[in-house]
């Protein structure tokens, strides 16, 4: 059995002995990855952390504070709709409108997750995101992807932006995330994705939206006239950020997405912010006896020791930088992205495509030019999150105000809260229960929500 396949005996599988190093030596070596400053004692990372794949690092200078098997290629599930977003959106308006053909959506996997798209309907750019966002809706992908110029051309393209982003755990094959053969991402790259995304307003404003009105069907008037299109309430099925029973909305969240099918288990990416530091946090398939909820809670664990730890300890790698932005500035270059300082750890820097670092011939004269590079690329590769502290999220220590919205956000809101508000009062197709997952579907069902005209379980 080749390392990291699922045992047939039911047994968790292991992690492959050798990963990819992108980022740091430290980061492609099985196991909990955390290093202490000296002096320094920070908090012991939770020992109740099922998680086969985990990462906690800053999103603003790239620092990975602690990592699990951060490079294990696992099925990512929704999360890589993340990926898509980070493809696809940018391309269209948010006001543009599209009237949904039957072939928009033809090739969807059995179960998907839905947020209520129907044929021969007219939706807003903004619609269809937000039910991307929001109810982790394949019909939304689909349509996207078809306005995209269809699916193959959507998955290269997306396959294109993960090797820009240098992800390269990366193989996409559905621009859902549904399960097919040959789909994995990482945790690290799932990591990639939010922090590139997250430089985008638009997908700002839809990963830290609560809840909104999405467009029902519309209805036929008098004498064939336009009648009155009814509209149902969206809830985020993010956890994190619209409570759930037994579950809080975490202070600070500010996103991203989340995902579960049964392949792949659950898979979360979040952001949060507390005071002037902000912290992205990946979590894959953790231990499923223990509730839906689980990924939810193990990511707030993971926030808590990184919001704790970040001044105790060393960097144990770094999150690259898109190809083409190091200090060269040349994209492609392979010197440039061998010498690049943000993907060194105390074990010395990696080549992107996992070999060794600096080649053995490089003498005192290229290191004090790689020295002088690398301080250039330590200054170039932070990256602002802009206008996060804008967004409505949840002050510490309060337990209300998940989610927010943008500008232009149109019916979204931003207000829901942890204990009163956890379930959606809407009744149209998309509306959640936000009451605990149900019992996952069959093997590549994506899940997400468990409104009426949802097949799959909620995400």
């Amino acid at each position: 059995m080749r390392p990291g396949a699922v045992a047939d005996d039911g047994k968790d599988p292991e992690p492959p002995a050798h990963m990819s190093t992108v980022g740091g030596k430290a980061l492609g070596s099985p196991g909990t990855q955390m290093k202490a400053k000296p002096g320094k004692k920070p908090p012991e990372i939770p020992d109740d952390i099922t998680a086969r794949s985990w990462i906690v690092s800053d999103a603003e200078s790239g620092e990975v504070l602690a990592a699990h098997n951060a490079h294990w290629k696992l099925p990512p599930a929704s999360t890589l709709k993340m990926l898509f977003a980070d493809t696809v959106l940018p391309k269209f308006p948010k006001t543009k409108t599209h009237e949904v053909k039957a072939s928009d959506m033809e090739g969807m996997g059995e179960g998907s997750s839905l947020v209520g798209v129907k044929e021969d309907q007219t939706y807003s750019v903004r619609d269809l995101w937000r039910g991307v966002f929001l109810r982790s809706g394949n019909d939304a992908v689909h349509v996207l992807a078809a306005m995209n110029g269809g699916k193959p051309k959507t998955v290269r393209e997306m396959n294109t932006q993960a090797e820009r982003l240098r992800a390269g755990d990366t193989n996409v094959v559905s621009p859902d995330g549904y399960d097919r053969k040959g789909q994995v991402s990482s945790a690290y790259d799932l990591t990639l994705f939010a922090r590139s995304g997250m430089q985008n307003a638009d997908f700002r404003e839809y990963a830290s939206t609560a809840r909104a009105q999405f467009p029902g069907e519309e209805k036929k008037g008098k004498k064939g006239k336009k009648g009155k299109r009814e509209t149902y309430e969206i809830q985020n099925t993010n956890r994190l950020l619209t409570g759930d029973i037994g579950l809080d909305p975490y202070p600070g969240i500010a996103g991203v997405k989340n995902g579960s099918t049964t392949n792949a288990g659950a898979t979360f990416t979040g952001i949060a912010q507390h005071g002037d530091r902000v912290l992205l946090v990946t979590a894959m398939h953790p231990d499923d006896e223990q509730g839906g909820l689980e990924v939810y809670k193990e990511t707030a664990k993971l926030f808590d020791w990184g919001f704790d730890a970040a001044e105790k300890v060393e960097p144990v790698g770094q999150l690259v930088a898109p190809a083409g932005e190091g200090a060269s500035g040349k994209s492609g270059d392979k010197a440039d992205r061998k010498n690049a300082a943000g993907r060194s750890d105390a074990g010395g820097a990696d080549d992107a495509d996992g070999s060794s670092g600096a080649g053995v011939a490089l003498g005192i004269i290229a290191a004090c030019l790689v020295l002088v590079a690398a301080v250039a690329y330590a200054v170039h590769r932070r990256w602002p999150i802009p206008d996060l502290a804008r967004l409505r999220r949840i002050p510490f220590g309060h337990g209300s105000g998940p989610g927010g919205t943008g500008p232009e956000s149109g019916s979204a809101t931003g207000t829901g809260t942890a204990a009163s508000s956890r379930s959606d009062s809407g009744s149209g197709p998309g509306s959640g229960s936000g009451s605990d997952p149900a019992p996952k579907e069959a093997a590549g069902s994506e899940t997400s929500g468990s409104g009426p005209a949802r097949v799959g379980d909620p995400d």
